[in-house]
């Protein structure tokens, strides 16, 4: 019983294709990160946007000016 498991766990260490998942792991891991963080930053440049046209639509019913 346990002859087969130590085979099982000196199966895995010696296969090279462990290591090669790993690796995709990782590399998966930075383009989710580079993703969230470039869908964060443009949220961020979006709410800035509108924020600026609410005011402006805001000011200019306010003072009765038109908005072109």
């Amino acid at each position: 019983m346990f002859e087969f498991a130590f085979q099982k766990i000196r199966n895995f260490l010696r296969d090279e294709s462990g290591p090669t998942a790993v690796e995709y792991a990782v590399m998966l891991a930075l383009i989710l990160i580079a993703c969230i963080s470039a869908i964060m930053n443009s949220g961020e440049v979006q709410r800035a946007l509108w924020f600026e046209t609410s005011n402006s639509v805001h000011d200019a019913v306010n003072q009765g000016t038109p908005l072109l």
